[in-house]
C-alpha cells in the first residue's frame, strides 16, 4: 500500500466547524472534538479541480488544519482562502509559520515504528488518518501557542528591567492587557485545544487507543501540556507581583500627597497666625 502523507498547519486560534458544515451542506452539528472532514465532492467543489478518493482534508475547531495525500501549493492556498471567507483572522501569507509533514507506512511488521517523520505499522486501519491528524494538529497548536507564550515573556522581561532600574510606572490598562493576554493563551491551550482529551474512537477500539497514546507520548504532547501550564502560572505570579507593586506605589504617592497638603495648611496657618499674610 502506498504510504499516506500528512501535512499539518496551525492557522488560527479557533474554526467554527458548523458554519463551515452548513455552507459545505454537511447536515452535522460539530463538538470541539471532532474534526470537519472535508473530501470527494465537497472537496472538488472547493478546489475546482478533480480529487482522488484518498484525498481529504480535516478542519480542527482550535485552529489546525491536516492534508492528507499529496496536495500541492496551489491546492492547500485554494482551501485557506476558503477558510478565509470564514474565520477573516486567518493570515495566508503566515500559513506555514507552524506546519508539520508526516508519513503512515504499511508494512509488514511485529511492532509499530515511530519516527519523527513517519510511522510504520503491520496493516491499515479505518482510525489511522484522524488519529494521526489530530495528533500532528495538536502538535502544531502547541507551537504556535509556545510562540506565544514566549512574547509574554519578553514583555515581562521588559517590566522587570524597568523595576530593576527602580522606574516601574504601570498603569491599570497595562496590566489588565498583559494579564488578558496570559489568560487567553491559557484558554488557547488548556480549554480549546484539550490536550488531555482523546478522539471517541479511543474509547471504543482498545488498538486505538493504544496507537493513539504511543503516538501522544512520541510527541511528548502531554509534556509539553505541563511545561505551558507551569509557565503559565509563573507569569500569573509575576502578574500578581507588579499588580502588588503598582498599587503599593500608587498607595505611597498618595499618602505622600496627603502628608504634602497637610505640612501646606499648617505652613498657610502658621503663617496667618504670625500675619505674614493675611
Amino acid at each position: 500500500m502506498e504510504a499516506t502523507t500528512y501535512k499539518a498547519f496551525a492557522i488560527t486560534n479557533e474554526i467554527d466547524l458548523n458554519k463551515i458544515a452548513i455552507h459545505c451542506g454537511i447536515p452535522k452539528k460539530f463538538t470541539w472534538e471532532q474534526p470537519l472532514i472535508l473530501r470527494d465532492d465537497i472537496l472538488q467543489s472547493i478546489l475546482y479541480k478533480d480529487m482522488t478518493d484518498n484525498q481529504q482534508v480535516q478542519v480542527f475547531s482550535f485552529g489546525s488544519i491536516v492534508f492528507i495525500n499529496h496536495f500541492d501549493a496551489s491546492d492547500i492556498t485554494g482551501l485557506l482562502y476558503f477558510l478565509h471567507s470564514f474565520e477573516p483572522d486567518i493570515e495566508i501569507e503566515l500559513a506555514d509559520k507552524y506546519t508539520d509533514d508526516y508519513c503512515l507506512h504499511i508494512k509488514e511488521t511485529e511492532t509499530i515504528e515511530l519516527t519523527d517523520e513517519y510511522v510504520v505499522v503491520p496493516s491499515y486501519e479505518s482510525y489511522y488518518p484522524e488519529l494521526i491528524s489530530t495528533i500532528l494538529a495538536k502538535s502544531v497548536a502547541l507551537e504556535k501557542t509556545e510562540e506565544q507564550l514566549g512574547k509574554i515573556h519578553d514583555k515581562l522581561e521588559t517590566m522587570i528591567d524597568r523595576l530593576e532600574k527602580g522606574s516601574l510606572r504601570i498603569g491599570n490598562k497595562e496590566l489588565a492587557r498583559t494579564t488578558a493576554k496570559i489568560v487567553r493563551h491559557e484558554y488557547n491551550t488548556l480549554a480549546y485545544i484539550m490536550i488531555l482529551d482523546k478522539p471517541e474512537i479511543t474509547w471504543t477500539s482498545s488498538t486505538a487507543g493504544e496507537f493513539y497514546d504511543r503516538m501522544v507520548d512520541f510527541f511528548e504532547l502531554n509534556d509539553r501540556y505541563k511545561i505551558l501550564k507551569s509557565k503559565t502560572d509563573i507569569l500569573y505570579n509575576i502578574m500578581d507581583g507588579f499588580s502588588t507593586i503598582s498599587h503599593s506605589i500608587r498607595g505611597l504617592f498618595v499618602e505622600w500627597t496627603i502628608v504634602t497638603l497637610i505640612v501646606a495648611e499648617l505652613l498657610l496657618t502658621i503663617l496667618e497666625i504670625v500675619g505674614w499674610i493675611p
